[in-house]
């Protein structure tokens, strides 16, 4: 009986050794099958390319990252927080149900370098904005036990007492334009006091952020200190605008039912 199972499976691995054999023996019929595969291959990565227009969506209401939110992803990246937390919600019925509507192409249009990733071993972050108060945001940095018990992340309380450096930022964001985002000249120009005014929102500087990036944008003390802007400014921004650069994604997905 278990012969019986087990020939087809013999027969066919003797066939693919006595192919493989002979294409090794002749160099040319190798040098083909080769250039098959890669042609084949390289066709299914490509033509996708073709119908990117089709496949990214419009978003008029599409919003930049502000520098202080541009400067928190770059504390995101550099702390190394996109390694255990994804930034993707896919269209299976579970995901949806926990994290919020999936996640569509346009929402990273301006990401670089995209942050979708696949590792969780903490939650998605992709719709994180605006769940928690910046104080449990801050919290949970500082000492992720104290509001999670389970939790296994790092602490980042030193966040809390590095100042976050302004000065780069309008490279930053001109270097960000380069490769596709459209900041202005004018939002270039007043990166550094746009991010510690987002900050600090009694000062001048939140009146001209709100100008150049829209009245929706968040401007408050983020990590509650008054006296500088601070890492955890930054950082707490990014997390809270997560899943809210669009509404498009609320606006075409169905509202899930209780």
């Amino acid at each position: 009986m278990l012969r019986k199972l087990v020939s087809p499976f013999a027969r066919l691995f003797e066939f693919q050794a006595r192919t493989h054999y002979r294409a090794e023996r002749h160099s040319m019929a190798l040098t083909i099958g080769i250039i098959l595969a890669a042609g084949v291959g390289g066709f299914v990565e490509i033509a996708p390319l073709f119908t990117i227009d089709e496949t990214v969506e419009e978003a008029p209401d599409m919003r930049l990252y502000t520098p202080l939110e541009q400067a928190g992803r770059d504390i995101y990246i550099r702390e190394g927080c996109y390694a255990c937390h994804s930034q993707m919600i896919r269209t299976l019925q579970d995901e949806v149900d926990r994290y919020g509507p999936y996640s569509l192409a346009v929402e990273s249009k301006y990401d670089h370098p995209m942050l979708w990733g696949s590792k969780r071993t903490g939650p998605d972050l992709a719709r994180v904005g605006e769940k928690y108060s910046d104080d449990w945001q801050v919290q949970h940095l500082i000492d992720p036990r104290a509001v999670v018990p389970e939790s296994v992340m790092p602490q980042y309380a030193f966040l809390l007492n590095a100042e976050l450096d302004t000065e780069n930022l309008p490279d930053r964001l001109a270097a960000l334009r380069a490769v596709g985002v459209p900041y202005t000249d004018e939002q270039i120009e007043n990166a550094s006091a746009d991010a510690r005014g987002q900050a600090m929102p009694e000062t001048d500087g939140a009146d001209g952020l709100v100008e150049r990036f829209g009245d929706e944008t968040n401007v408050r003390f983020f990590d509650g200190r008054r006296d500088r802007v601070t890492e955890m400014d930054a950082l707490v921004a990014y997390l809270q605008i997560l899943g809210g650069l669009t509404d498009l994604p609320a606006e075409t997905q169905p509202a899930r039912e209780e």
